[in-house]
């Protein structure tokens, strides 16, 4: 999606993000990302197969729930974040659908003006972008404070969109190195780097069109502080 106001401004006839979203939703049939974004699904299980601590988990920007539901099968309970009321309440209904009310909690929130309270053991952002301004970086390091100790962040970008990423040409993707993600997200020595690569994979939309897609897939783990001897 582009940032630029005035571009959004010409297709949408708002800059307001919320109002977008809601356009966007209300055009869309409830398929789309009802299934959950396949490298969130194996970084997860692969990083946190089981939920740790008190196995909460921020889901941001959780469009039609399918991140969301996929980790309250799995034991997860989820705050489920998004701007549009539209999205939230098919993330409710979905989750009553599915037997796992109990565990999705909506939580309406632009991420620019305001956040979730709490701290969470897994926070997930997958393709967490806005058609206007935004200030991403803010918005990421926020996410990264949000991190419980012991918890994993995990952030997936289509490669274009990600504040860190190069690219020269169409094709080519310089992925950032482990330092340069931390120097990003401006984490300091309490954190691991777990995953950091950019993998690609056949991405298929609700009405069965596919594109090839780079995804930059970055995980980190805040560490637990090391007791006194």
């Amino acid at each position: 999606m582009s940032s630029d106001s005035a571009r959004t401004e010409g297709t949408t006839g708002t800059t307001d993000s919320a109002a977008f979203w809601e356009n966007h939703y209300a055009g869309v049939e409830p398929q789309w990302g009802t299934r959950p974004n396949a490298v969130l699904a194996e970084v997860v299980t692969a990083l946190a197969p089981a939920p740790i601590g008190s196995g909460r988990a921020l889901d941001l920007g959780c469009g039609h729930g399918g991140d969301a539901l996929w980790l309250a099968a799995r034991g997860w309970d989820v705050t489920a974040v998004d701007v549009s009321a539209t999205a939230l309440g098919r993330v409710a209904a979905g989750a009553a659908a599915a037997g796992h009310a109990g565990r999705v909690h909506p939580d309406r929130h632009d991420l620019a003006r305001s956040f979730p309270e709490g701290v969470f053991e897994l926070v997930a952002a997958s393709y967490f972008h806005t058609p206007v301004e935004i200030p991403r970086d803010q918005v990421l390091r926020r996410a990264a404070e949000a991190v419980a100790p012991g918890g994993l962040l995990v952030l997936v970008e289509h490669a274009s969109l990600a504040p860190w990423s190069w690219r020269n040409g169409d094709e080519d993707v310089r992925f950032p190195t482990p330092d340069e993600v931390r120097a990003s997200l401006r984490l300091d020595g309490g954190w691991r780097t777990e995953r950091c690569h950019a993998p690609r994979r056949t991405a298929t939309g609700p009405g069965g069109e596919t594109a090839t897609v780079t995804d930059n897939v970055i995980a980190v783990r805040r560490l637990r502080p090391q007791r006194e001897v």
